[in-house]
């Protein structure tokens, strides 16, 4: 075992046949991504075809619900019963609920459908991360990683495009139809050409893995619970109303219920390891702390830029896109920095420009330039590719091939968290400063919420021109206010790795013919 961040002994030979593996495990992260943010773009045809305005949020929150909630179950399953049968069951669910959303009648039918996607697409998000880890040696991970986070950045980004083009010159049933070819290709590739090693076979007379049913059931209500609390309230109700404290405590007995469970399980869904282990559990509160900063930038930065700045929904989206260039040949190069340095140190580095950038962006002038905060985006994208890809190709590489699907889901389901948390209490802290910041202004009349605000500045014959320059010092404000926050999340990302982290990651030595489980 080597404790310097680098494995010092030889790789295994590559597996043959991995370029289609690889082909496929692109595809299949296109998918998973794409669809995060394909029906953005068209949810004004999608409305006027089926209705339901009023819920039509949920075509967003109802897959990101699916996804992160079986990250966990489907981890511990590639785990047990090996990454194949997992990712083709994964893909043909994802593309069997592509079918049916095609074939919706209604927005609740959509809706329905759209978890049936989100069910597939926990199993892609998950089983592809870790295939990719189980393919390549510690020193190679570096270059698959990085293929990944562009096909991932690329396709989140393109999915609003690809989504108003099918809208506007095609029908958006389309936007579903279009992921069968895909999926039919990647597919093939995988049943082709992937080959689980023979260290998951059972040896003669071994007891059959068992389910642990009871967990699984478990852990999707508590996150079920969870995340509808934190994705609809302050948006469909209240948050200290009944249904947001109802869902909130419910949540919580539920966990503790889960943990019960878990801890009489033969083989639990969330083993108790992720958790007793120092580096995976700083690695999840780390990339935890990341999806936590990430809203501001994907979620507020579009908003910024349209209302703040006058840009169009197409150049507001290039400001955000930047982020995508940089990121991923930050997190090539990487390797070359944690190499030497160890995985901790780097991530330490990158999660400190990042909040030094992140702190950059309420310094910025009124209303200023486009190229400014494009330019905060690049230098974000580089830091937090020097943070991420460093933390990720690290803990994978602590744990066996028997460990690494339930590790890797652990920590991409703790990212998925961050995100959701982020985008309630960020989202409250913007309305709050807003409802402050034009219950003030002098002008009589102005909207109190960043939804009404939005449609305020989309119409501005509506507005004078005082009130025009007041709902944009505002916007302004409560965007800086979001950015502090995120530099917050930054801060603490920073704790859990300066305090909790281990000084050296135990990297287990690769050998010919398997590896053995981290103690």
């Amino acid at each position: 075992m080597s404790g310097s961040g680098v494995d010092p002994a030889p790789s295994p030979a590559a597996p043959r046949g991995r370029g289609p593996v690889v082909a496929a495990l692109m595809l299949g992260m296109a998918l998973a991504a794409i669809d995060g943010t394909i029906v953005s773009t068209a949810v004004p045809q999608i409305v006027g075809d089926l209705g339901g305005f009023s819920v039509f949020s949920w075509l967003f929150s109802g897959y990101l619900l699916a996804v992160t909630v079986t990250l966990p179950v489907y981890g511990k399953l590639s785990d047990t019963f090996g990454r194949k049968p997992v990712l083709i069951a994964g893909i043909v669910l994802f593309l069997f609920g592509s079918v049916l959303c095609a074939a919706a009648w209604n927005m609740a039918a959509l809706i329905a459908f759209r978890v049936v996607q989100g069910l597939g697409g926990g199993a892609l998000q998950g089983t592809v991360q870790t295939i990719a880890a189980d393919l390549y040696p510690l020193r190679e991970r570096p270059k698959i990683q990085a293929k990944l986070s562009t096909v991932w950045a690329t396709s989140a980004v393109a999915g609003p495009v690809i989504g108003g083009l099918f809208a506007v010159y095609a029908d958006w049933r389309w936007i579903f139809l279009i992921n069968l070819p895909i999926g039919a290709v990647a597919l093939w590739l995988v049943v082709r050409h992937l080959h689980e090693p023979s260290r998951i076979r059972r040896a003669a007379g071994a007891p059959r893995p068992r389910i642990d049913w009871a967990g699984a059931l478990a852990v999707f209500a508590t996150g079920t619970l969870l995340l509808t609390a934190l994705v609809q309230g302050g948006v469909a109700w209240p948050w200290l109303s009944a249904p947001s404290l109802g869902l909130l405590a419910g949540s919580a007995a539920l966990g503790a219920l889960t943990v019960v469970i878990e801890r009489r399980a033969a083989e639990p869904i969330i083993p108790g390891w992720v958790w007793r282990r120092r580096t995976i559990a700083s690695v999840n509160l780390a990339l935890g702390a990341m999806g936590l900063l990430m809203v501001a930038p994907t979620v507020f930065l579009p908003t910024y830029a349209q209302s703040v700045l006058g840009l169009g929904p197409v150049a507001a989206g290039f400001v955000l896109s930047v982020m995508t260039l940089s990121w991923p040949v930050s997190a090539a190069f990487s390797n070359r920095v944690y190499n030497r340095i160890g995985f901790r140190l780097t991530a330490i580095i990158g999660m400190g420009c990042a909040l030094l950038i992140l702190l950059a962006f309420p310094l910025l002038p009124y209303p200023g330039e486009p190229w400014q905060p494009a330019l905060i985006m690049l230098l974000l994208g580089a830091a937090l590719g020097l943070f991420q890809l460093p933390l990720i190709v690290g803990v994978q590489s602590t744990v066996g091939w028997a460990e690494r699907g339930t590790t890797t889901a652990s920590v991409l389901f703790c990212r998925q968290v961050g995100q959701s948390v982020g985008a309630a209490l960020f989202g409250a802290v913007a309305n709050g400063v807003l409802t402050s910041r034009l219950a003030a202004a002098p002008v009589p009349g102005l909207p109190d919420d960043l939804d009404a605000v939005s449609h305020a500045l989309d119409d501005p014959g509506s507005l004078s021109a005082a009130a025009t320059d007041q709902l944009r010092r505002a916007v302004d404000a409560a965007v800086d206010h979001v950015y502090l926050g995120a530099a917050a999340a930054a801060a603490l990302a920073l704790l859990v790795l300066v305090l909790l982290a281990p000084r050296r990651f135990p990297v287990l030595t690769e050998e010919p013919g398997g590896d053995t489980p981290a103690p």
